[in-house]
């Protein structure tokens, strides 16, 4: 499982940073592209801190400066690399509340696997507003990477 992780991590990684230097790169990013970003750094921060017991630093749809996304970004990457290498059980349960409060409880392995589709989704998203406001959007697919 943790090879699994590692490299899936090291997927979302690679991804994350190429969307970075695009953006770092435009004069003009669509707004929806930068808030979308955002939040994918914020919601991978706050579940790395749930997989901690910390307190999130970060709020659910705080946005960020274009130059402060490459540091939050190596943060929650370096924290992954670090619970996925001392997991001892993946299947470990993680009692949290979400962001209104509500109790809930998950495996590390669902919670990570969940970091890594929620980041791809909204990749995805960002894709869209990039084309539909003339920008070409960087091509994100895992077989792609893989070659």
């Amino acid at each position: 499982m943790e090879a699994f992780f590692n490299e899936i991590f090291d997927y979302n990684f690679h991804c994350n940073k190429k969307l970075i230097e695009q953006c770092s790169e435009l004069d003009d990013i669509p707004a929806n592209a930068v808030r979308l970003f955002s939040h994918i750094l914020n919601a991978h921060h706050i579940w790395n801190a749930r997989l901690v017991d910390k307190p999130s630093k970060l709020q659910i749809w705080q946005e960020h400066e274009i130059k402060d996304w490459s540091d939050i970004h190596y943060d929650n990457q370096r924290t992954s690399f670090e619970i996925i290498s001392n997991a001892d059980n993946f299947e470990k349960r993680i009692d949290y509340e979400n962001t209104e409060g509500r109790l809930f409880t998950n495996t590390v392995q669902d919670i990570l696997f969940h970091i890594i589709n929620h980041s791809t989704n909204h990749r995805g998203q960002i894709a869209v507003d990039f084309r539909n406001n003339e920008k070409k959007p960087i091509g994100f697919d895992y077989v792609y990477y893989r070659r």
